[in-house]
């Protein structure tokens, strides 16, 4: 086995010299740079199985040991917490340095001086978008004593004590040492900042945008009817009510960093309005979102995808409770996550942490387990401002002219002169555009969040009360929190602020002259909320959390979330069974079945009983044979998904001529409302007016259907041959990771699979996906103090490709295998990495 590592080892470097020579992706192309005693091989040196040794770091107070297991995972036991996050600290730097720069890099808008011009885009828009001023604003107001404050130093000390170590040793990690550009030490402030850049990916929509397009092209009414508020469709909200009407909490005063300040300018008449504010506001919203088209990464919220359920009482073995988890984002080599068992006095816990900050972010402690999906939430707001070519730099707001605030930056980039970027700001927040109308946007996650004190508390509850009471400091991104317990509790709960807005329709960009502000957010005792249900079953799935007759607005059927299928599956497969074990809850992790063709292919079927061709008779045979399950060796599920997928557009895209070409909107199985949409009108309205094309004579849902099913046919038998029966969906669905350099060589795939975006196994996309469960947790709680855990998640502990720890954990996240994670006290013992204060023998 030395040999064949040491072959694999061989190949993978040479690989990496490849990509660092010729350039991929992020990495730059470097080619005579590339130095035998340059950090290439130090980069190969460092892949290297782990061996015991003992590190000194400055400001420890006592030792602290980190056992590792066969896979990488560390245990760390700790004499204080301080020590437990430097640890952790110095661990993240160890194992993910360039994760660590690169996120820190983003969220500064320092990514072209590592990339160069590549990274000018992302910069402008993340320092437009304010998330470093976010973070120092936050830091600021953090008391210096306050848990928060004393883990981000500690932590901060702990990556900093490794970076000592690779700048006298040399061995940078090879992105680093052939750029000639490193690192520099890291701040709490760096840490807030990479929290607000996770906040942005689950949390900043450009929803309203939309609407803006839609509503140019379609007028409000057909907007309307395309993507109502409430889903047409069947959902299963987790709490289903009573609900409460508790008024509104009001933000905390100057919460929002990249807000101006409302100062005045000199007097002036106010400003004329505008007949053609929705062109102009559509030409605004257009230039926006053409920017983040243009981002090197998903920045901003686009999937909604992540499963938790749990389950107790009679529906569990045992009776107690149990929990399972999956958060679907955007899978990476290495991933975003990087898991640990974490123990000091007061503190045993494991799980999933997030490179950049302290604490375990997914787990469980010795009492309690939770997991995360996104909720619906609108917590962007884009605001349309009366500004005046006679008064430059100003904006109209609540009767009176106010000066906009502006801040200069300059953009350093790595091989080309810098770029000077002015950057305005308004009562609601940063300007985005001034191309067709000045556009602004207010977005929860600029205001302060004391997320780190949530989740530090959260690590450290006993109960549910306790746990929710440490979520009440959460504030964005909103999510759900799934949550079982050792006493039987189970719960989901949404945290954050979800924004009040005083308009009818805050869907649409909004007046910026202060008659539709945001007046505060919902009150954390009304968000949706549901413990122990009589059930005994709840289950997140980012469906609609709650039923038509809430009291407060969340979103639109536009909004980033799902169709609602998962969710229907997750509560079929769970609810009046009895007894369920471990097994089953793993199970239900790996299903494929597609619950939308289970209602959809009678409809089908009926349509095409007395006019399918030949061909169209032996495609509708093998569906009608299929299982509804999104195997890979399934030719029903190709069949299925590409007749939905053919149908949808077979419906819209004649509707959709006038819209303008941005990803957000084009006619795909990512638009929940128009899947909800036809669901509804195939099942229940299937003379809608809308399966009839402008124009064209008249069409009822089975027409639509027979014509999307023969171009179905059509392409198959083109794409896979004449033979239904071998049209296996592994044929044409794959799932990709790529690295987060997004050098193709050092990712993994496009690799054949089943699932879709619908199945609980998600594989969030079309044909090819990159998006799925980018980390699985199940524990089971037996009585007090007693559980069992397992997960797992795609890739490794390492960023080093050449390590290997890089993918090694691949293999059973492909076959749904799950692997056992104990606390810190119950791991057996591999090499073992001594941490001393700084002169301790």
């Amino acid at each position: 086995m030395r040999w064949v590592n040491a072959v694999l080892a061989a190949a993978v470097s040479a690989l990496l010299l490849l990509v660092l020579a010729v350039g991929a992706g992020t990495v730059p192309a470097l080619g005579p740079a590339l130095n035998p005693g340059a950090g290439v091989w130090g980069s190969a040196a460092d892949a290297r199985p782990v061996q015991s040794r003992t590190v000194q770091i400055t400001g420890m107070t006592a030792p602290v040991t980190v056992d590792f297991d066969a896979i990488g995972t560390p245990a760390v036991r700790a004499g204080s917490d301080d020590d437990l996050f430097a640890a952790q600290g110095y661990l993240h730097a160890s194992f993910r340095l360039t994760q660590l720069d690169l996120e820190r890099r983003m969220a500064h808008g320092r990514l072209a001086e590592l990339v160069g011009p590549a990274g000018v885009e992302s910069d402008t828009f993340e320092l437009q978008s304010g998330l470093l001023r976010t973070a120092r604003s936050q830091w600021a107001a953090t008391a210096p004593d306050s848990p928060a404050a004393r883990a981000l130093t500690a932590y901060s000390r702990g990556v900093n004590a490794r970076l000592a170590e690779v700048r006298e040793s040399g061995e940078w990690p090879a992105v680093f040492a052939l750029t000639g550009v490193y690192p520099e030490d890291w701040t709490p402030v760096d840490s807030l900042a990479v929290q607000g850049l996770l906040s942005q990916n689950l949390s900043y929509s450009t929803r309203s945008l939309d609407y803006a397009l839609l509503q140019e092209a379609f007028g409000t009414a057909r907007t309307m009817q395309f993507f109502p508020v409430n889903p047409p469709n069947e959902q299963r909200p987790y709490d289903p009510g009573p609900y409460r009407n508790l008024g509104v909490d009001p933000l905390p005063a100057g919460g929002n960093a990249n807000a101006a300040t409302p100062a005045l300018a000199p007097a002036g008449p106010p400003p004329a309005p505008n007949p053609r504010s929705t062109a102009l506001t559509a030409t605004a919203a257009a230039d926006i979102l053409a920017t983040v088209d243009r981002l090197p990464q998903p920045r901003v919220h686009t999937y909604p995808m992540s499963n938790a359920w749990a389950a107790n009482g009679p529906v569990v073995e045992g009776g107690a409770a149990m929990l399972a988890g999956d958060p679907h984002l955007q899978l990476t080599l290495p991933s975003f996550w990087y898991q640990m068992a974490l123990a000091a006095p007061g503190t045993d816990v494991a799980g999933a942490t997030l490179i950049g900050l302290p604490g375990v972010v997914i787990g469980r402690n010795r009492n309690i387990a939770w997991s995360i999906t996104d909720v619906q939430n609108q917590s962007t707001v884009f605001y349309v401002e009366k500004t005046s070519p006679d008064r430059p730099g100003e904006y109209f707001w609540k009767g009176a002219w106010r000066q906009m605030e502006s801040t200069w930056h300059s953009i350093n980039v790595r091989g080309a002169a810098p770029v000077r970027l002015e950057v305005q700001r308004t009562v609601h927040g940063p300007v985005m555009t001034q191309k067709g109308m000045t556009t602004s946007v207010a977005w929860m996650g600029n205001y302060h969040s004391s997320s780190v004190d949530a989740i530090l508390a959260v690590n450290k509850a006993a109960d549910y009360g306790q746990f929710r009471a440490a979520l009440a400091q959460w504030h964005s991104p909103t999510v759900n929190f799934a949550y079982a317990d050792d006493r039987g509790d189970i719960a989901v709960l949404a945290a954050g602020y979800f924004p009040v807005i005083q308009a009818d329709q805050p869907w649409f960009p909004l007046s910026g002259t202060g008659e539709q502000d945001i007046v505060g957010v919902i009150p954390y005792g009304a968000t949706p909320e549901v413990h122990n249900p009589p059930g005994h079953v709840v289950a997140t799935a980012n469906q609609r959390p709650v039923g038509a007759n809430y009291p407060y607005y969340l979103g639109t059927s536009l909004a980033a979330y799902d169709s609602g299928y998962r969710a229907r599956r997750i509560y079929h497969a769970l609810e009046g069974r009895r007894g369920l074990t471990t097994e089953d809850f793993r199970a239900l992790q790996n299903d494929l079945t597609d619950e939308l063709a289970s209602l959809i292919r009678p409809k089908l079927r009926d349509a095409l009983t007395a006019s399918a061709s030949p061909a169209e008779r032996a495609a509708l045979d093998v569906l009608t044979g299929w299982d509804v399950r999104m195997t890979g060796a399934s030719a029903g599920a190709t069949i299925w998904w590409t007749f939905w997928d053919t149908y949808l557009r077979e419906v819209f895209d004649p509707w959709w001529t006038g819209v303008k070409d941005v990803s957000s909107l084009k006619v795909t199985t990512a638009r929940a409302g128009l899947n909800q949409n036809l669901e509804h009108w195939t099942l229940r309205d299937p003379g809608n007016a809308v399966f009839t094309p402008p124009g064209a004579a008249r069409r009822d849902a089975a027409g639509a259907m027979r014509d999307a099913f023969r171009k179905t046919v059509q392409q198959l038998t083109v794409e896979l041959g004449a033979d239904p029966a071998a049209w296996r969906w592994d044929r044409v669905h794959t799932v990709e990771i790529p690295s987060l350099l997004e050098a193709g060589p050092l990712g993994y795939g496009p690799s054949p699979a089943g699932g879709h975006r619908w199945t609980v196994n998600s594989a969030e996309g079309e044909r090819s996906s990159s998006f799925g469960p980018s980390y699985r947790l199940i524990v089971d709680w037996t009585g007090p103090s007693s559980a069992q855990a397992w997960s797992i998640y795609p890739g490794g502990q390492s960023e080093n490709p050449v390590s290997e720890w890089y993918r090694n954990l691949l293999p059973d996240w492909e076959q749904g295998r799950l692997r056992d994670f104990p606390l810190a006290g119950n791991r057996s013992t591999g090499a073992r990495w001594t941490l001393r204060p700084e002169g301790a023998s």
